[in-house]
């Protein structure tokens, strides 16, 4: 099942020397799962789109340092193709920025929220089960990095997972799209970076700290977990699948 992977955005030039781009990230944590996936990878935040919604079978929408409300001349046509996916019920994954674009594309609000940054390992309830996940812990711990939230959840969506801070922390579109707005991709090493390098700046001193204290005394990402969840739900569309054989009868 080839994996087509929408760069929208790109690492910060102060990084780029010690981690690989937000495609190759989303890759490995992929293949974490040790399942049979092919990727492809297109720079939607260069406007490097794909021809069509069917040249992969399967699509994920990576994080970015923009805004929804920035209204790029390039996130128009990546909204265009969110909704072509939607409307041919093929799957899709967003992942924070990615999370948040497909709120805006099918009809929700996203927003710089006054509830500040969530950033370091945050926890999420699982509030409604879904088919992909072969396990239902009560919470998962995801690294976080974000200060835009949705406002407004679609009417198509359905919340699986939030948090006090994150009410829509993971949202279902019927069984072809879901999103999350915090960072299974990221590693504990990318995480700290971003921490050291924004601070005190872009983010208050405290809440970089507290976050890093936290994972100093133990606090981990479930990392795993969320890679065999993700892959489980692309390899549930595979063609030939009984669930993508149903998404055709409908």
């Amino acid at each position: 099942m080839k994996i087509g992977i929408l760069e929208a955005g790109l690492l910060r030039e102060e990084l780029t020397d010690r981690f690989d781009p937000y495609p190759v990230m989303f890759e490995r944590f992929l293949r974490r799962a040790g399942r049979d996936l092919e990727f492809m990878a297109y720079s939607a935040v260069r406007g490097q789109m794909p021809a069509s919604i069917f040249d992969c079978d399967g699509w994920l929408i990576s994080g970015s340092r923009y805004g929804v409300y920035d209204r790029l001349e390039w996130m128009f046509p990546l909204q265009d193709f969110i909704r072509e996916l939607a409307q041919a019920r093929l799957p899709l994954i967003g992942v924070c920025f990615g999370h948040q674009i497909i709120a805006e594309a099918l009809g929700g609000k996203v927003v710089k929220s006054d509830r500040g940054w969530g950033v370091g390992v945050q926890r999420y309830r699982i509030d409604k089960r879904q088919s992909w996940m072969r396990d239902q812990p009560p919470s998962i711990g995801l690294y976080a990095y974000h200060q835009d939230q949705i406002v407004t959840c679609p009417e198509s969506a359905t919340v699986f997972s939030s948090s006090e801070f994150c009410r829509f922390a993971g949202l279902s579109y019927g069984e072809s799209i879901i999103s999350v707005q915090a960072h299974p991709e990221f590693e504990e090493a990318y995480e700290r970076a971003l921490l050291e390098l924004f601070g005190g700046s872009v983010i208050p001193a405290e809440v970089a700290q507290s976050a890093a204290a936290e994972m100093d005394a133990g606090a981990k990402a479930d990392t795993q977990l969320l890679a065999d969840w993700f892959t489980e739900f692309f390899l549930s569309h595979e063609p030939g699948s009984e669930n993508q054989r149903l998404e055709q009868t409908r």
